[in-house]
């Protein structure tokens, strides 16, 4: 999966914002200087397709995504956002954590599929809390490689009882 392979620089913690407009201009950023492409552009794409639909999927969770002719592999990034904002998710919560894609539209067919993928990995309440817990790039990308054990969750006094209850 596409969310597995993430690297320190396609990974924010605590992202401060006013809101879903100024997240997903700040992800475009990153995510231009990553592949080339125009920060605006990209937002632009990313805006696009959140008018015609909110990507909140539930839980605190959105998948902001666009299509671009212009990529040749898959580009995600992963955000959490210190505070939770409205991306009117169908079940009314404020989402924190953000997976954005770029894909490229010479390969249109496989994004459902790595959207499901990461709907069912996301659908573990221990992934979700995990993620939320993480202190570092390292930690997220442990979690996302659904190896709990390589975070010493317990190690961190006030995290070992969350962390045991999500095994």
């Amino acid at each position: 999966m596409i969310f597995r392979n993430l690297s320190e620089e396609d990974i924010t913690l605590n992202l401060v914002t006013k809101g879903k407009h100024s997240a997903l201009s700040k992800i475009a950023v990153k995510l231009a200087r990553r592949t080339g492409l125009d920060d605006q552009v990209v937002l632009r794409r990313l805006w696009k397709r959140e008018s015609s639909g909110a990507t909140g999927i539930g839980r605190g969770i959105a998948v902001p995504h666009a299509v671009f002719q212009s990529i040749s592999c898959p580009v995600a990034s992963f955000t959490r956002l210190a505070p939770p904002i409205d991306f009117r998710s169908s079940d009314g919560h404020p989402v924190d954590l953000v997976f954005t894609l770029l894909w490229p539209r010479s390969a249109a067919t496989t994004f459902l599929p790595a959207l499901a993928q990461l709907c069912r990995l996301v659908r573990a309440s221990r992934i979700r809390e995990g993620l939320r817990l993480a202190r570092s790039a390292d930690e997220v990308m442990a979690i996302l490689d659904n190896d709990p054990r390589a975070i010493d969750w317990p190690a961190i006094p006030e995290r070992a009882a969350t962390w045991a209850s999500l095994r």
